[in-house]
């Protein structure tokens, strides 16, 4: 990967070195001008090439150890994984426990406040105006 990225560094360098010979030499001939443009365009799609494998490269490597690392957390993920179930589990069995005493507890209290049946109605109070 380092070579081909100093190979790229090196074309770029010398793509630059050209141009800047082009510039400077304006009285040469259209043909040597023609040829530097080749050149450097040669040199600029090297670069472009260079530069494209280098980042394939890493773009492999980083998959594959992105995958590396992903199989060996597998174990601590499935643990964690169930763990939370179990977690949850007990925490809704409390909760449905809770929730049963409170309902039971408010059956006890409505009942101990009603009227029983074997016990006379309040006569209802008469209405002011009859």
């Amino acid at each position: 990967m380092k070579p081909t990225l100093i190979l790229a560094a090196a074309t770029a360098a010398s793509a630059l070195a050209l141009a800047t010979l082009a510039a400077a030499q304006d009285t040469q001939s259209s043909g040597v001008k023609e040829t530097i443009k080749d050149d450097a365009r040669t040199f600029g799609h090297a670069v472009a090439d260079g530069a494209r494998s280098v980042g394939h490269a890493v773009a492999d490597t980083s998959r594959k150890v992105g995958r590396d690392v992903a199989d060996k957390t597998a174990p601590a993920r499935d643990q964690v994984r169930d763990d939370s179930k179990k977690a949850g589990a007990a925490i809704a069995h409390g909760a449905r426990a809770v929730g049963s005493s409170v309902k039971n507890g408010a059956e006890k209290a409505k009942s101990a406040v009603a009227p029983r049946s074997d016990e006379p109605k309040p006569a209802a109070e008469p209405k002011p105006g009859s």
